[in-house]
């Protein structure tokens, strides 16, 4: 991997099995947007414009500073993928998984962004969890300095409304839980920074001490939040995953970074069957 830094762009050649799309477009996130030939997003109030052409990953409207401090580590540049999916394929059929979407990567996002992101997550569809965080930021982030949007609110700013403030983003039964999330972490009752050291189950246990977060939100919170590869979020797909593929459980193999290996057998069942009527 060859990084070059331009005017207000950074360029990263010889990715092995990077897939920039597959990595934004299987519902780990929901902040980033196609746009030409790429996608534009925010983070932690800096936008970005994301493409990759072969093996070469572009981000377009970014410094060395920030790319140094924020967007390396956010799309998990460092994490040797080679040697972690070498590892996978120890098992017959997680290899078989790894065939259908080998450039995912696991994103490290920002955990206050994740755990509300998540709490909005709950009985909705991608789409939709879109609209209600570009709504929630618009009404009440930080326009940024660029005009390119606006950042994700902070608890402390969240923490001062009431569920009617909140109507006008149409988040439903979920405000509740976005505001005692929001007062939780702001008032130091929930310190997010020590969830990273913390015992994965104390860790767990913590985050669901919020209004509706339950297993499923606190794991994928921890995963995607605080790049906690242990933990191993299961919805209705991935039970169905496990029966069918793993009925005595995820191979020991996987069991370091199951949060990474859940993002391929989930991309694997998806694509099957996409696969499967295509052939038909």
């Amino acid at each position: 991997m060859e990084i070059k830094y331009l005017t207000n762009e950074v360029v990263v050649e010889g990715l092995k099995e990077f897939s920039l799309r597959d990595t934004l477009d299987c519902g780990q996130c929901f902040r980033w947007n196609e746009a030409g030939d790429g996608f534009d997003g925010i983070v932690e109030g800096k936008y970005c414009h994301a493409s990759q052409d072969g093996d070469t990953l572009k981000l377009s409207c970014v410094t060395k500073e920030e790319f140094d401090s924020l967007w390396s580590d956010y799309f998990d540049l460092e994490r040797d993928y080679d040697m972690l999916k070498e590892g996978f394929r120890a098992d017959v059929m997680l290899a078989e998984t790894l065939r259908f979407a080998p450039g995912i990567r696991v994103l490290r996002q920002r955990p206050w962004e994740t755990l509300c992101s998540y709490i909005i997550s709950q009985n909705n569809n991608i789409k939709r969890i879109k609209g209600i965080v570009a709504r929630l930021c618009e009404n009440f982030g930080e326009p940024l300095a660029d005009g390119h949007g606006y950042a994700f609110p902070t608890a402390e700013r969240l923490a001062e409304l009431d569920e009617e403030a909140l109507a006008p983003i149409r988040c439903g039964f979920r405000a509740k839980y976005i505001i005692d999330a929001s007062r939780k972490v702001a008032s130091g009752e929930i310190e997010l920074d020590k969830l990273c050291g913390m015992e994965i189950d104390e860790a767990r246990r913590t985050l669901m001490t919020i209004k509706g977060v339950g297993p499923k939100v606190a794991e994928c919170t921890l995963l995607y939040g605080f790049g906690r590869t242990e933990c191993f979020p299961i919805d209705v797909w991935m039970k169905r995953a496990m029966a069918e593929l793993f009925p005595e459980g995820l191979p020991e193999c996987a069991l370091k970074d199951a949060g990474i290996a859940q993002q391929y057998i989930f991309h694997y069942m998806r694509m099957r069957g996409a696969e499967s009527a295509s052939s038909q």
